[in-house]
């Protein structure tokens, strides 16, 4: 039966603890997603929603961008799969009356649970200047404000649009067409705040920004190296991989701040066996201190350099470019350092090696705790560099793999959504078009929140996505985005962000992946690009929350005709009546995409796009080469009495989207304000397992950050580490924290204090 909203918010400050866990999926997930779903939709609709996600027909989960096989099960989609489905399939709406009884100010007292709970925007509304809650507004009177705004901009650089990697491949391409055409690259997206660190890595090193391997390749490993990543709750059906991979004999080494339970075990609920013992996953568990990655792999390669026959001269000398310099480099790498900046033992790093060395087909897999550090991009590099002295890309079964995080982020950027994007591309636009795109570089994430802190940017439009929760330093950017003239948002639900508003707002409700999309000519579908660059359509089969929503690209298409009016001659009402009109045109102005809707016809699982070091062993990089490269190695100084604190999700959470107030897998239930801390560094803190205490960040230039009212919890962490769930702790973050070369958000590396707290 499906429940009703929380009326209130739940108390979240007394969170209770239990022992962690220590395997992941099994029978506690299949009732969790029942239960969940079922409260959300009803158990007929949960049928007839669940069966169709991630089938050839039906559509693509609005999680997370982990790729499916050919042959799929009846039931392709895993717990918190189920739980983002169900909260876009819910049943619940928020209704102009809804708006009507809350007004902003009392919306930006709520948490992101109850917001998040209340259910799907049924109408276009508007917040006037002056006005203190939203009302309804027309579609026809929405696109003309917009428009109001952006033709009165002294420069189009004075708009920002931001994209979140939800945003299918037709949507996306229409926007940075549009934004283009407008005249900007200020095209900031999730990426810049996730794996921008492993593009600036991959496109260096190898010359292309996305993973090389497929799911066979994993199926076929020796060796998989899990750095950074909690797959049990990130990407869980990548549990189903690597259990097969370890079926077929592969050793699995996880590399992590925290144990995971998802990588000490998986109980596949797929299989009786399964549900009943489990699969072991991880062969060896290295706990690395955060920021020790790029250390540990310099020491393996250094090792591997060492090793007589170890490293694969002929790929070295056929593929490379950079190995001199390079090898100089790592041979001054030393055990005392290493073993201070990773925290592992001798014997722990001496076995990894035995591993690398006798693994033939090595896959190294990481995620944002690979990313979200000052040193991401040369962390990443090194990984690079030991899979390039194996011979290791380009080698089916072996490989870098980037576990993207949010189903089309990969794609978005694919379709342009970049501000710096290449003149190749914009070439091939203009070409197609008959526009004259800038040329100069646009502002990522950080820029733009600055640019609005400054008032260097005015209006801020975002397809999908909750900007103000997922990003870093909570006041800086709340207070920038209070400085727009006009903030909308594309949205399916509510979230912190529709809160946070300029001097006028919008939100704009929009079709989900579950909602069927009927336009003038016809029944329409979208396309995804996963995370090992398939692209496949994505069919939503549940009619539409409300008869006011439209599409992400008619959305995008009648802004455009407002906004550039009878002098473009871009097709705008062509592309809203029929997709396939944009992948005509995506197939002319993208390599990899010719022929796009003939192949999708062909290939109802959809097709992988071309990759050059995978599939042929050449590099497209500025020497012609894969590059080895030899940065010097890094890793974060903390003062005494100090931690250093990662930023992380909960298992009922996925970005910025709160399903419940439960971390089961952490043994954490009922709230959200805890830190992880290890019993003996928060013993010589002075903190027992209970004490709250509020976390408060410093920074280089001597500033501090407040997050009040944490539980600390003693729990195996790294030693001198500590963690604790994001957006709530996102406030500790500077916006000045970056990644050297990508400017992410170094949401992963922040020296805190605990100070003793009033909350008890």
């Amino acid at each position: 039966m499906v429940s009703k909203p929380p009326a209130g918010d739940p108390v979240q400050d007394a969170p209770q603890v239990a022992a962690p866990q220590h395997a992941a999926a099994g029978l506690p997930a299949v009732a969790h997603t029942l239960r969940i779903a079922q409260a959300q939709m009803g158990v007929r609709r949960t049928a007839r929603t669940l069966l169709k996600v991630n089938q050839k027909d039906g559509f693509d989960c609005p999680g997370c961008a982990w790729p499916e096989g050919d042959k799929r099960h009846v039931a392709e989609f895993c717990e918190n799969g189920a739980k983002a489905v169900a909260e876009e399939a819910t049943l619940r709406r928020v209704t102009p009356a809804f708006f009507a009884a809350h007004p902003v100010a009392d919306l930006a007292e709520r948490s992101g649970y109850w917001l998040g709970q209340q259910g799907r925007i049924t109408h276009p509304m508007y917040l006037p200047e002056g006005a203190d809650r939203y009302e309804a507004v027309s579609w026809e009177r929405a696109f003309a404000i917009i428009a109001e705004e952006l033709t009165a901009l002294s420069s189009p650089d004075e708009a920002l649009f931001y994209t979140s990697g939800r945003t299918s491949n037709e949507a996306a391409f229409l926007l940075q067409l549009f934004a283009r055409e407008f005249g900007t690259n200020n095209l900031p997206d999730c990426s810049n705040m996730c794996h921008e660190s492993s593009g600036s890595a991959l496109s260096e090193t190898i010359g292309i920004g996305k993973g090389s391997v497929s799911l066979e390749d994993l199926h076929r490993a020796d060796l998989i190296v899990v750095a950074g990543q909690n797959p049990g709750t990130n990407h869980p059906r990548m549990l189903s991989a690597l259990e097969k991979a370890k079926a077929a004999g592969a050793k699995i080494i996880s590399v992590n701040p925290l144990p995971e339970a998802g990588l000490e075990r998986f109980k596949n609920p797929q299989t009786p066996q399964g549900m009943l013992r489990g699969a072991a996953l991880t062969d060896l568990f290295l706990q690395v201190r955060i920021g020790g990655d790029q250390a540990l792999f310099r020491l393996l390669n250094k090792l591997v350099l060492e090793t007589p026959g170890a490293v694969d001269e002929e790929f070295v000398a056929a593929h490379t470019h950079g190995y001199e310099e390079f090898a100089a480099a790592a041979k001054d790498a030393d055990w005392d350092e290493t073993l201070a900046a990773t925290g592992l033992s001798r014997a722990e790093i001496e076995r990894a090696l035995e591993m690398v060395l006798a693994s033939e087909r090595t896959i190294v897999c990481w995620a944002m705790g690979l990313t979200q550090h000052k040193h991401s991009v040369p962390t990443i590099r090194e990984v690079v560099n030991l899979l390039l002295l194996r011979g290791a890309i380009g080698r089916p079964g072996a490989g870098v793999c980037p576990v993207r995080g949010h189903s089309n982020v990969q794609g978005d950027r694919t379709m342009g959504i970049f501000e710096r994007p290449a003149a190749a591309f914009l070439d091939a636009l203009d070409k197609e078009f008959g526009i004259v795109s800038p040329r100069h570089h646009g502002y990522d994430v950080v820029r733009a929140i600055e640019a609005l802190r400054d008032g260097d940017a005015k209006v801020f439009f975002a397809m999908g996505g909750n900007f103000v929760g997922a990003t870093p330093d909570t006041e800086v950017t709340e207070a920038a985005m209070r400085k727009a003239r006009l903030t909308v948002h594309v949205s399916t639900k509510l979230n912190r962000s529709h809160a946070v508003t300029g001097t006028r707002a919008l939100i704009l409700p929009t079709l989900g992946r579950t909602d069927k999309d009927v336009q003038k000519g016809g029944r329409q579908f979208v396309t995804v690009e996963d995370s090992m660059g398939l692209v496949h359509a994505s069919r939503g089969n549940l009619p539409q929350a409300s008869p006011h929503l439209l599409s992400e690209p008619a959305i995008v298409a009648r802004m455009a005709r407002a906004v550039l009016g009878a002098g473009s001659a871009t097709p705008w009402e062509d592309f809203e009546a029929d997709y396939a009109t944009i992948r005509d045109r995506i197939a002319r102005v993208i390599p990899g995409f010719e022929d796009f809707n003939a192949r999708l016809a062909a290939n109802p699982g959809g097709f992988a796009l071309p990759h050059a070091p995978r599939d042929e062993r050449r590099f497209p990089t500025a020497t012609g080469k894969a590059n080895f490269t030899a940065a010097p190695v890094e890793y974060p100084a903390v003062p005494e009495g100090r931690l250093l604190l990662q930023t992380l999700r909960s298992h009922d959470q996925y970005n910025t989207t709160i399903y419940g107030l439960d971390d089961r897998y952490r043994g954490i239930t009922g709230g959200r304000r805890v830190v992880l801390v290890h019993p003996e560094d928060a013993a010589a803190l002075g903190f027992a397992d209970g004490a709250y205490a509020d976390l408060v960040s410093e920074w280089t230039d001597g500033s501090e950050r407040r997050a009040p009212g944490f539980r600390v919890v003693h729990y195996p962490t790294a030693r001198g580490c500590a963690a604790a769930y994001y957006p709530e702790t996102n406030v500790l973050v500077p916006l000045e924290s970056t990644a050297d070369v990508s400017n992410t958000p170094a949401s992963k590396s922040v020296i805190v204090r605990l100070e003793e707290s009033a909350t008890a």
